[in-house]
């Protein structure tokens, strides 16, 4: 992306350059979204947790519990299939009866 084009209120289109030839090119477009990356930042979990090729946390299918007893996942530190808000509302609601559920058992 070189330039969002429109107004000041309506976007009208954005102005693109190919990476490959540089051309610069519009394309028409009635709003825009601007995606900040696919890599979670979990990095500093690495020499605790198992974490996939890509980075993502690994959960027990089925669960938010980790390869760590009482430590859980949830959003998008775990979820590189969807990444939502709505995915994340709901696996932390996941963990967060999974870690009740772990304290409760606890002696």
């Amino acid at each position: 992306t070189v330039e969002i084009l429109g107004d000041g209120q309506v976007v009208t289109g954005v102005k693109a350059k190919n990476k490959t030839t540089g051309d610069i090119f519009d394309i028409p477009a009635t709003g825009f979204f601007a995606a900040i990356g696919h890599k979670p930042n979990t990095d500093i979990f690495k020499e605790y947790l198992t974490l996939d090729e890509t980075g993502y946390i690994v959960n027990i299918p089925g669960t938010s519990k980790t390869n760590v007893a009482g430590v859980f996942v949830a959003g998008d530190a775990a979820d590189h299939v969807y990444r939502q808000a709505i995915t994340a509302a709901g696996t932390g609601c996941m963990a967060a009866l999974d870690a009740e559920r772990y304290l409760a058992a606890q002696e």
